[in-house]
């Protein structure tokens, strides 16, 4: 059944925290995924989620680094996954398979933003490979985990899908690079990704949700210059946040995605858009920065998406 993609009065908001919406719920005895939960937004999430008495499976590319921001957690692990090289994903879930666990939470957060023209695997860009087909990659792959307890699968999406629908004719930017478009591409993707999946996994009591976090300073913004960050009004000369009311802290920035990985006003629900801990109401015209455009939650494009990115991984859970 198809979620209405307009918001259902949750009682949470802008300034809720990862905590605030976990309040009153007890995980124990579930076991979430969280890729990139050791950084920025993924870290809170992580610890969120272990207070709440979640055991928590932290995959990281830069393992030493995980492991010492996760050190005093209770029941995270960390394990070794590179977005970005599919080999890494299949080892990555191969390991977790063959520990006979079942997942009944898997947040895609990690991800990167507006780095310079990079090329991974067979040339592939690296935002769309890395926040894309490699979540795309890893879900397919973890599927016989995920599905047995009707797991919630959460695309970390942003506000960035605005910038871009899928180019379709260049999905890997051959031609003329724009690392923000790139972006957004990377990020629409993320949500049609959730509308697909949705549509395949309700079979198995599989939902999925996607969704803007918010605005946040994080390791997120590694690859920008603080000039550029200025020039975008985002801080001053002296990194001082410049519109504070604007920007999330990484709790709150957090919430969303653990409010629509956990959350029991979702149950029933999914393939929707989620901001500020609610479902996102419909873009209303070009240059509104809020809700969701049009192009990122058709289903003919989720569908030939999750075409494509199975012709490009090789992996299909669903074929």
């Amino acid at each position: 059944m198809n979620t209405a993609q307009h918001k259902i009065g949750s009682g949470f908001g802008h300034r809720s925290t990862a905590d605030d919406v976990l309040s009153g719920l007890d995980l124990t005895g579930q076991l979430a995924v969280v890729t990139g939960g050791y950084s920025g937004l993924g870290l809170e999430t992580t610890r969120a989620l272990s207070r709440a008495g979640a055991r928590v499976v932290v995959p990281a590319r830069r393992r030493a680094v995980a492991e010492e921001a996760v050190a005093g957690l209770e029941g995270v692990e960390v394990d070794e996954l590179d977005l970005g090289d599919l080999e890494s994903v299949r080892a990555f879930a191969d390991r977790f398979l063959a520990s006979g666990r079942t997942i009944d939470v898997l947040i895609g957060n990690a991800g990167i933003m507006a780095c310079p023209e990079t090329r991974v695997g067979p040339g592939w860009e690296a935002q769309f490979a890395t926040n894309h087909l490699g979540h795309f990659a890893l879900v397919n792959r973890l599927w016989p985990a995920i599905a047995p307890g009707g797991a919630r699968v959460v695309s970390v999406s942003s506000g960035g899908h605005h910038l871009s629908d899928i180019r379709w004719d260049d999905p890997h930017w051959r031609r003329g690079y724009d690392k923000w478009e790139a972006y957004g591409q990377a990020k629409t993707a993320n949500v049609l990704f959730a509308v697909q999946l949705d549509a395949l996994g309700q079979d198995s009591g599989v939902r999925a949700f996607s969704l803007h976090p918010g605005g946040i300073l994080t390791p997120l913004q590694r690859h920008l210059a603080k000039e550029e960050m200025v020039e975008r009004g985002w801080i001053d000369e002296n990194g001082v946040v410049l519109v504070p009311e604007a920007f999330k802290s990484p709790e709150e920035g957090a919430a969303t995605q653990v409010w629509a990985a956990t959350s029991p006003q979702l149950t029933g629900m999914g393939g929707v858009y989620c901001e500020d801990c609610d479902i996102a109401e419909p873009a209303q015209a070009d240059g509104e920065r809020g809700g969701v455009r049009d192009y990122a939650i058709d289903p003919a494009s989720a569908a030939r998406l999750w075409a494509l990115s199975a012709e490009l991984t090789g992996v299909d859970a669903f074929a």
